[in-house]
């Protein structure tokens, strides 16, 4: 389908709970999701909270990544948010799976902003 955008929504089964803790790898692995997927990153916030979770963003020139985990129950949220042609969000949601270790994940792609409805 033809879009401005492909977002694609993530949710990763089963991973490992320390490297969904560990601010330092979450941030390092967005990130380089977002070059797997063929991205330019422009910058990022990632915030850790007490007594564990990640929540960050990887804004890219194309878009996108954000995460947010919950290590006491396995499971990350992701965000793979990215726009035109060159960028394939898909590589990045294999390779975050395969990083964070996820035993499963389900995904959906939704298409943002189609043609024929724009002015």
């Amino acid at each position: 389908m033809n879009s401005l955008g492909r977002h694609v929504l993530v949710d990763l089964y089963d991973c490992d709970p320390s490297l969904l803790n560990n601010l330092e790898f979450v941030l390092t692995t967005m990130k380089r999701a977002a070059e797997v997927a063929g991205a330019t990153v422009v910058e990022t916030s990632f915030h850790p909270f007490n007594p564990y979770g990640i929540s960050g963003v990887v804004a890219i020139q194309e878009s996108h990544l954000a995460i947010h985990t919950w290590p006491e129950h396995g499971f990350a949220a992701v965000d793979l948010f990215t726009c035109g042609n060159n960028i394939d969000p898909w590589r990045a949601y294999e390779f975050l799976k395969e990083r964070l270790a996820a035993a499963h994940g389900t995904a959906m792609e939704i298409h943002r902003g189609i043609p024929d409805r724009l002015n």
